[in-house]
C-alpha cells in the first residue's frame, strides 16, 4: 500500500496552461507545510498519519498505526519498516514527489491539467523517460488565504501494476516553522551499543 505511494509517477492529459502556470506560482509560494492525511489503498485499507514538507526535497509521512515511516532529506526518498528492520531508499528524482517537492521541476513539461470540479484543480504529470514509475494526479483547492491562492488537497497515484491509493489532506498550515531535525531518522539497522535487539 504505502510502496503505491512511493513508486508511483506521473501522468499526461489534455494541457490548459494558465492552471499549471497558477499551480507553479502556488508551489513556489509554498516553502513548508504541515497536514494531517487519510491515505486509502486499492484494497479499501486505509492508514492516517501526520505530514511535514518543507520545499525542496524535504518531506516526512509519520503513521498513526504502523512502524512504518517515509522521509525525504532532500536528496533521497526513505521508507523505513521498524517492525522488521529495513530500510529502502530511491533518489528523490525519482520519486512522483519531485513534482511536489522541487522548485526547479518544469511543470509544463511533465505535468497537464484534467478536469475537475468548480473550486479545484487538478494536475497529471508523468516523467516520460520513466512511465514504469507510474502516475500521480494531485488535487489544489482555490483557497483565497492558501500560498498563491490554491491549497494543496492530496493526491492518487497509481503503480505500474494499476494498484491505486488516494492520500486527503485536511488541517493543512502552510509556511510554518519546521525543526531541521525532522527529516533524519533513526536507523533501525543500526544497534546502539548495550542494547539487545
Amino acid at each position: 500500500m504505502i510502496r503505491t505511494l512511493l513508486l508511483a509517477a506521473l501522468v499526461a492529459t489534455p494541457a490548459v496552461a494558465a492552471p499549471l502556470d497558477e499551480v507553479a506560482a502556488a508551489l513556489a509560494a509554498t516553502t513548508s507545510m504541515t497536514a494531517r492525511f487519510t491515505q486509502t489503498a486499492s484494497d479499501g485499507r486505509v492508514a492516517t498519519g501526520r505530514m511535514q514538507l518543507v520545499r525542496p526535497g524535504k518531506i516526512r509521512f509519520d503513521y498513526d498505526k504502523s512502524k512504518l515511516l517515509i522521509v525525504a532529506d532532500g536528496r533521497a526518498l526513505s521508507m523505513i519498516d521498524y517492525k522488521v528492520g529495513q530500510v529502502s531508499q530511491w533518489p528523490i528524482r525519482n520519486s512522483p514527489l519531485a513534482a511536489l517537492l522541487d522548485p526547479a521541476k518544469d511543470l509544463a513539461r511533465v505535468a497537464r491539467v484534467v478536469e475537475a470540479p468548480a473550486g479545484q484543480v487538478r494536475i497529471a504529470a508523468r516523467d516520460p523517460k520513466r512511465p514504469d514509475y507510474g502516475t500521480l494526479t494531485m488535487v489544489f483547492v482555490r483557497r483565497a488565504d492558501a500560498p498563491g491562492g490554491l491549497a494543496l488537497a492530496g493526491w492518487t497515484a497509481l503503480d505500474a501494476q494499476n494498484n491505486r491509493t488516494e492520500v486527503v489532506l485536511n488541517t493543512v498550515r502552510s509556511n510554518v516553522a519546521i525543526p531541521k531535525s525532522t527529516f533524519t531518522f533513526r536507523d533501525p539497522r543500526i544497534r546502539t551499543p548495550g542494547r539487545p535487539g
